[in-house]
């Protein structure tokens, strides 16, 4: 396989992360359940947090459950996918033997989850969709970063800050399991993304009107 060919399946790997990553749980379950769309409601956000404004606690956990998934399953893809084109190739180019690929297919997926194709670049705010992509690479850092988010939000009762505080944490974990470097990278780009996304919550933390969790 020469680099060119490369290229070709490190392109097919992140469109079809970004696609699976663009799939709007939040918005199709809101719709099929109650004809609204999740968009007109609170922040708008597709995500978990404003499923439950609408459905109640139950489906913020199954959204969230569902979002992880969809953040998981393409990266464990691109890992297999990366790992038969090694044993393919001779020579195989070294992105192949990094990691690199299933970060390039992380990446692509919480860009769709927050930026749905499906939803004229609309959709949430990556956290369960980013948790999803962490116990792919890591399940201790995705466990690890799971946890501090839980108890973050449970004694803070903010799930804006549970979600900053977990995300921010991540490479520090990833560099504790001493994950490759390729991980580490992913890590902070995530944590700066996600913690980007939220920088209406953070505006309103510090006015002190952000919603709490009931």
């Amino acid at each position: 396989m020469d680099y060119i060919e490369a290229l070709r399946e490190i392109s097919i790997v992140a469109i079809a992360a970004y696609l699976i990553g663009s799939i709007p749980t939040g918005y199709i379950i809101v719709k099929l359940f109650t004809g609204q769309d999740i968009r007109t409601v609170g922040s708008g956000s597709t995500g978990a947090t404003n499923v439950k404004r609408v459905m109640g606690k139950k489906w913020f956990f199954i959204v969230m459950l569902l979002d992880a998934l969809k953040g998981a399953i393409p990266v464990i893809l691109a890992t297999l996918f990366a790992s038969y084109l090694t044993h393919d190739m001779v020579i195989p180019p070294q992105i192949f033997n990094t990691g690199t690929l299933p970060v390039i297919a992380a990446i692509c997926v919480i860009l769709g989850h927050s930026k749905s194709v499906y939803l004229e670049f609309t959709g949430g705010k990556s956290v369960a969709a980013g948790v999803g992509t962490l116990f792919a690479l890591n399940w201790i850092v995705g466990l690890s970063v799971a946890i501090v988010w839980s108890l973050v939000t449970w004694f803070s009762k903010y799930v804006s800050v549970g979600s900053i505080i977990a995300l921010a944490i991540s490479p520090v974990a990833m560099l504790i399991v001493k994950a490759p470097i390729a991980y580490v990278i992913y890590t902070v780009i995530a944590a700066v993304y996600v913690i980007y996304l939220h920088r209406e919550n953070i505006k309103r933390l510090i006015a002190g009107n952000e919603n709490k969790v009931r």
